[in-house]
């Protein structure tokens, strides 16, 4: 059934700060002129009749609804849809776009009717809303479909374009006193606020009573996660953290932790021990999106002491390990492995703690608001000719609060890696934005550090920094010369992509009892 303004709505994920002051109390006037599409905005906001002054909705709450509107509209006309003369490969991308325009719609409801949440909070949630637009085109694109773009109801009602504009309104429309940036706390014992008592105790205690076990050899309440999950949909009562213990052994499924899956904690019996594995790929005909064997949507989802992986292998292209949209989600002491796009970030916002990554091309990409610290990531050998990049974020918008940093970490070879070239990362998208700090950069890394996509695409509109790091690939004497590039020698200026600041961490992590750093 398609969804519509009520049904869409589920209730919005609990605010972890108040703010000062509500937006529509202290909204400065605004118009449609300060969007990036002024036109649209005239012509979605104009039927409401909207003037600016004595008005009893502001500018920004019209606007949503209207992009609301179009999206619902866009889903409504997909799920009617007559899919039988399409092929295989166009109808799995046709299911992704369903999937996350749907989710488009629940983002779009959170902005709108949580008026108790920061600036930032809706500036995540619009930011996942047009990652999910752009990971729509990208199915159609990387499986070759034959499908014409222009008739697809996702891309033919401009909601990209209108969230774009949602971004920019909702950056201008809330004062900055209203963040409450300024009444994060880093707790005594070293996790942000956003993590609560009780899960810094789950992530620190060497014994966890778990509400399910799952265990291969039938020790457990269920052999296979997929079948605790589901069980775990009839048992929980409330939104309460609910703990799932995986027992050591190799899982081959593929698991999805579903948006209704909130609070949701995974704890393995360590990362070489309790291993899920999966190796669905884009050659084989699944998406990027779809080919993670584990997946994870829920809101507040944290996994401890267990790893992902694909054995797609090199040649199978894209084949993601894991993928995870899910908000204020943490992962310590986990492992990643894989070869093109192990590790897909996809949307929100997430911490990686003590985890091991590996992987060849761009594998750890997306375009969530994304820290990793204290962890170690591994280049692997790709196939012959390819070379490899740590990171490829996603970044489509200049007013998306996304972005990828990673500090005190390692970045080394896996093996041997003679006659490959490696490197930091490069622009998928055309406002990329990646930082390491403090980190380990070994000498596989080029002299260049940064490598282009595609020519000077995004050379002049991306944010790729590098500050105080270490290692034989650390200098950065050889670096591009691209406009966007910089040497970042200001603390201040890093700071910025600390996880205090570029998460807010220190309201959401302490919960979570994930040791982290929020600073420098």
């Amino acid at each position: 059934m398609a969804p519509t303004l009520s049904s869409a709505f589920h209730g919005f994920f609990p605010c972890i700060f108040l703010v000062v002051a509500t937006a529509a109390a202290a909204t400065p006037f605004l118009s449609c002129t300060q969007a990036p599409h002024p036109e649209l905005c005239t012509a979605m906001v104009g039927s409401s009749g909207f003037t600016g002054e004595n008005s009893n909705s502001s500018l920004r709450d019209i606007a949503i609804r209207a992009t609301i509107s179009k999206a619902v509209l866009a889903h409504r006309l997909a799920s009617a849809a007559d899919l039988a003369g399409l092929d295989a490969v166009t109808k799995a991308a046709w299911a992704d776009c369903l999937e996350l325009c749907e989710d488009t719609i629940t983002k779009l409801n959170y902005s709108l009717n949580s008026p108790d949440c920061s600036q930032e909070d809706s500036q995540t949630w619009l930011s996942a809303a047009l990652a999910n637009q752009q990971t729509c085109r990208n199915g159609f694109v990387e499986l070759n479909s034959s499908f014409p773009f222009p008739s697809s109801p996702f891309l033919s009602h401009n909601i990209s374009n209108a969230v774009s504009n949602l971004l920019a309104i909702n950056k201008a429309a809330t004062p900055a006193s209203t963040s409450g940036s300024g009444s994060r706390k880093l707790l005594s014992d070293g996790f942000p606020s956003w993590v609560s008592t009780v899960d810094r105790k789950l992530l620190q205690s060497s014994s966890v009573n778990a509400d399910i076990v799952v265990a291969k050899d039938g020790s457990g309440n269920y052999e296979t996660i997929s079948q605790a999950l589901a069980a775990a949909a009839k048992l929980r009562k409330g939104s309460s953290r609910f703990v799932i213990r995986v027992k050591a052994g190799v899982y081959r499924e593929n698991v999805e932790v579903t948006k209704t899956m909130k609070n949701l904690m995974i704890i393995g019996d360590g990362m070489s021990s309790t291993i899920v594995t999966g190796d669905k790929n884009v050659v084989d005909g699944s998406t990027t999106f779809r080919s993670a064997t584990f997946a994870v949507v829920g809101d507040g989802f944290i996994a401890r002491d267990i790893s992902f992986q694909n054995t797609a292998g090199p040649e199978k292209h894209q084949a993601v390990a894991l993928r995870s949209g899910s908000d204020l989600s943490v992962f310590y002491r986990c492992g990643f492995k894989g070869y093109q796009d192990t590790l897909y970030v996809h949307s929100q916002r997430q911490f990686y703690r003590n985890c091991d990554i590996s992987g060849t091309v761009d594998f750890i990409f997306g375009d969530a608001v994304v820290v990793f610290q204290n962890c170690n990531i591994y280049c692997r050998r790709p196939r012959s000719g390819q070379k490899n990049t740590v990171t490829a974020q996603g970044r489509t918008d200049p007013n998306e609060n996304t972005g990828i940093s990673i500090h005190n970490s390692v970045v080394a070879a896996s093996g041997d890696l003679s006659g490959v070239k490696s490197y930091l990362g490069r622009p998928w998208k055309q406002y990329s934005r990646t930082v390491f700090m403090k980190t380990n950069i070994g000498r596989l890394i080029d002299p260049a550090g940064w490598l282009e996509w595609d020519g000077s695409f995004a050379l002049n509109t991306l944010y790729y920094g590098e500050y105080m790091n270490t290692g034989a690939g650390a200098s950065t004497a050889g670096r591009v010369k691209w406009e966007g590039y910089r040497v970042i020698t200001s603390a201040s200026e890093a700071g910025k992509f600390t996880v205090g600041r570029f998460l807010s961490g220190d309201s959401w992590i302490p919960a979570t009892g994930v040791p982290y750093t929020s600073g420098l």
